[in-house]
């Protein structure tokens, strides 16, 4: 272990737990910088800090004011600084360990009686360490008794300190017990972040994914735009247990069939999913009360089909010669049901970018979504991918119709375990891009999403939100996220948004702002014990290499060299 590592670097002077800890340096400024984790060692106990902030200071303004280098020899202007000039740290303190009495004392044996080793960890901070308490950076036990070790069976290397490059772990088992989020500005490697969550959970079997894949990045291997370098793909990584699913019938993505054809039966859509596209179809509030009628006349399995096969603006002449509405027209529909035959014209007019959407099929084969939901139960991985169909409102019509489904499925597997002695269901985790756009303020009450961000836990289902503008997501939504993990972002709302509802969001502010806008990410919440900013893995062949081992990854490689070759494995 290098010395630099564990020396000391400052001690305290001052501060408190709502101001943060003043720290005066002991060794050259350049040396640490914010966002660094360091230990303040005080008594009984060791307390962990995060550097927010490094000011100048100086015994009497003149000394910094005047530039003594230039009118002393070398070695006082040295001396000189020394005395006059330094360096103070604002420290945010983040926890707090009970270290027990001095090992060479009479009441240590005591104290480790009451306090197995296995028993201690880091907790809240209480108080605050004492006048001229020592402060180091920190060192990998240190890290380690914080973030969990590397080794243990559910921890998950996201990325490492920035100065002395320790493992940092997130605890996957924590992780996907509440809704998460991953945020970061255009071009700061968000979708690649992603791609490293996603592969840790799914080589630790944590829970079961299902991901909608908008813009097809997850699944098959991929080109990055910037690098045009290879991206693999979860499907060629993890081909046991990731499925494919591809949205319409005979549906490809990049020229490769899919492994499963999803078709959304004409059954399966209902009114709430119609009134969800309000603004994508430009609805008005009168269809709302057309719906319902609707759902009354025909039943809500059959209403879809049913006014799709009624005819706008079909007339036929009576007795008297006079033009009145057929009997299989919307506005004969709409006069036997008490409903204004122009707004039931207007709602049939709109609904036919609904009627024509190729993924939507009157009887689709066998049960499309009834399998997905299979699927995941079984503990496979279900990526959605979009193909062509990339519009806005093929995405909110689609994710809602099956978030749906697998909602009721998963309550109605919870109600069993609890009350009938069922299995425990499987954890579920629905990743989410463009969540913007799925839980911004008007559309979070009319989507499952938002229920399932707020409620659903109880039920084994969380969300992992992908977004790069979290100042648009509904706050209600934002105060629900448990584990957040940011890139750089630039715009203040956003930062705030990130921020919102932590303790110390004043001083994580600037940090998160300052962060590198590629491979630095902060990372807060439920899921890490405290704030820390970390240089993330890189998602390349030494990152699969330590996943999965080397035999495994060249393995891999091979076949897929091969498959390139138009040989099958």
């Amino acid at each position: 272990m290098a010395l630099e590592t564990v020396s000391t670097i400052g001690y305290i002077v001052g501060g408190g737990l709502k101001s943060n800890l003043k720290v005066r340096l002991t060794v050259p400024a350049h040396l640490v910088q914010e966002g660094g984790f360091v230990i303040i060692e005080s008594g009984d106990y060791q307390f962990y800090g995060l550097v927010t902030d490094l000011q100048l200071g100086s015994t009497d303004p003149r000394f910094a004011d005047e530039q003594s280098e230039q009118r002393l020899p070398p070695h006082l202007a040295s001396l000189l600084h020394g005395q006059t000039l330094y360096t103070n740290l604002e420290v945010l303190p983040a926890l707090m360990m009970d270290r027990g009495p001095d090992p060479a004392s009479p009441a240590y044996e005591q104290w480790r009686e009451e306090n197995p080793e296995d028993q201690l960890r880091p907790l809240p901070v209480k108080t605050v360490p004492a006048h001229h308490a020592p402060v180091r950076n920190a060192h990998a036990g240190d890290v380690a008794e914080v973030f969990g070790k590397p080794e243990k069976k559910g921890n998950f290397i996201v990325g490492h300190t920035r100065e002395q490059g320790h493992p940092v772990c997130l605890n996957l088992e924590k992780f996907v017990q509440r809704s998460s989020g991953i945020f970061g500005a255009t071009g700061t490697g968000k979708s690649f972040l992603t791609r490293i969550i996603l592969s840790g959970l799914i080589h630790h079997d944590e829970a079961s994914l299902l991901i909608f894949d908008m813009h097809n990045e997850y699944g098959l291997d991929d080109t990055a735009s910037d690098t045009n370098q290879k991206v693999v793909g979860l499907k060629t990584k993890f081909p046991k247990t990731v499925r494919i699913v591809g949205l319409g019938a005979a549906s490809s993505i990049r020229g490769q069939a899919p492994d499963f054809n999803l078709q959304i039966s004409e059954q399966d859509i209902g009114p709430e999913d119609i009134l969800m596209l309000s603004r994508e179809l430009n609805l008005r509030e009168t269809s709302a009360t057309t719906l319902d009628a609707l759902v009354q006349s025909f039943g809500p399995k059959h209403w879809f089909s049913e006014f799709k096969q009624l005819k706008n603006g079909a007339v036929v002449e009576d007795e008297k010669g006079k033009k009145v509405p057929a009997g299989d027209s919307v506005a004969f529909w709409a006069n036997q049901n008490g409903i204004n035959a122009l707004a039931a014209e207007g709602l049939h007019s709109k609904l036919n970018r609904l009627f024509n959407l190729p993924y939507i099929s009157p009887n689709p084969q066998g049960n499309p979504l009834g399998q997905i939901v299979s699927m995941l139960e079984n503990g496979k991985h279900v990526i959605l991918s979009f193909g062509s169909h990339e519009r806005d409102l093929d995405y909110l019509l689609v994710t809602n119709i099956l978030t749906r489904h697998i909602r009721a499925a998963w309550e109605e597997k919870t109600n069993a375990h609890r009350g009938k002695d069922a299995p425990e269901p499987r954890p579920l985790v629905i990743v989410v891009e463009e969540a913007h756009k799925l839980l911004n303020r008007e559309m979070a009450g009319q989507t499952a999403f938002s229920t399932i961000a707020r409620e659903l836990r109880k039920y084994y289902v969380t969300l992992l939100i992908i977004d790069q503008r979290p100042s648009q997501i509904y706050d209600e939504v934002m105060s629900q996220l448990g584990t957040r993990i940011s890139g750089w972002l630039g715009d203040d709302n956003d930062i705030s948004a990130v921020l919102s509802g932590l303790a110390g969001r004043d001083a994580l502010r600037g940090m998160l702002s300052r962060l590198q806008p590629k491979e630095e990410v902060l990372l807060l919440g439920w899921g890490v014990p405290m704030p820390i900013p970390v240089r993330s893995r890189r998602y390349n062949d030494k990152f699969w290499a330590e996943l999965l081992g080397k035999e495994n990854t060249s393995r891999l490689s091979n076949d897929q060299i091969l498959k390139d070759f138009g040989f099958e494995p």
